[in-house]
């Protein structure tokens, strides 16, 4: 065995400490807020769609 087996994961040290970190600057959103606006995101193309396909606009 090398010494550089007996460190772990060194490649994921750096991400490790990445995500660790907080910055008081970043936007903070629910995950459910996210959920919900990807669903209405989705309700509304499929929405524009159909008015599309069948030629009310």
């Amino acid at each position: 065995m090398s010494s550089s087996d007996s460190g772990g994961l060194m490649s994921s040290a750096g991400l490790v400490r990445y995500f660790d970190a907080e910055d008081s600057n970043t936007i903070r959103m629910d995950p459910r807020s996210v959920v919900a606006f990807g669903v209405l995101f989705g309700v509304l193309i499929l929405m524009l769609n159909a008015l599309f396909i069948l030629g009310a606009v």
